[in-house]
Formats: structure tokens, sequence, C-alpha cells
């Protein structure tokens, strides 16, 4: 870990605080633990209960934008990890990100956009614990509009919950 830092310091060192878990919007959880391994369902930029960063890359907004839209999502999955697991520091490795970009047909910048998670996840685990497999794909559609949607697998230490 970065400096020695707990991931929730790490956060607050960088200035960002963790919302409140998005409640599912149908018939699933936001993570499930199977052994060692932490499956975390798709996640949205989601602020307050409301749906953020709506449209497609490339033609609604810019790269930049869709990296803050994938940061807030991997602050959401934060969020849902942190309930789940109590703290963030039983995450032992990010495993595997899947990023889905809401994108236009000719957008041809999925990766740069899903960094905006994956720097995250890097500044707060460090890169030896936070550096992750990945897969960023643009998408035609995704639920609400949203730009980015991303789900993950974790590694985590065993404990109470």
């Amino acid at each position: 870990m970065p400096s020695g830092q707990s991931p929730e310091a790490r956060l607050e060192a960088l200035g960002l605080t963790l919302p409140d878990p998005p409640k599912p919007v149908a018939n699933y959880v936001g993570a499930v633990a199977v052994g060692n391994i932490l499956f975390v369902s798709g996640h949205g930029p989601v602020r307050d209960g409301e749906h953020f960063f709506i449209g497609k890359l490339g033609r609604d907004m810019e790269v930049e934008e869709g990296k803050q839209a994938a940061q807030l999502v991997a602050l959401n999955m934060l969020a849902t990890i942190k309930a789940q697991l109590g703290e963030l520091g039983r995450v032992k490795r990010v495993a595997k990100l899947l990023c889905l970009v809401n994108s236009s047909p000719d957008f041809r910048r999925q990766p740069e956009v899903a960094n905006g998670a994956s720097d995250l996840f890097v500044e707060i685990f460090g890169p030896e614990r936070g550096k992750h497999a990945r897969s960023a794909i643009g998408m035609g559609a995704l639920p609400f509009g949203i730009a980015v949607e991303i789900e993950g697998v974790f590694e985590i230490e065993a404990g109470p919950r």
C-alpha cells in the first residue's frame, strides 16, 4: 500500500470520500464473496442516488469526462466493497476489471476512459495490489444511458464476514 497508509487514509489524502454504496437496480446484489474472491457487480456513475455522466463517449462527452465517470464508478465499487468487507484493507489484490464504455461507433479511446478507474485503484492500493488485468469495451448502449459501467474481481483476506 502506498506509504504504509490504509486505503481509507489514501482516499482521504487524495481528497476523496466514499459515497453510500449504490443500491442494486434489479434482482442482484452488489458483491458476492466466494472463498477468497469477491465478485463486484457492474456499477455505474451514481451520486446521491442519481445517475451522472449520461451519454456516449465520442458524441456527448470527451475522454476526460469519461475518465471522471470511471473514477466515480470506482468510488462506488469501493463503497460496495467496504460495506461487504468492513474495511478496504482486506483487499489483497484487484484482479480484473471489465470496463464497458457507452461509445459512438467511431470512438476508439475506451482504454483511456477506463484508466479513470484503474488509476484510482493503483493510487489506493499501490502498484503491487492495485494493478490488474482489464478489458475496456465499447458498447452501443448501457443502462439508464450511463457513460461507463464497471465490474470487478478482487482477491480478499479472510475475515469475519
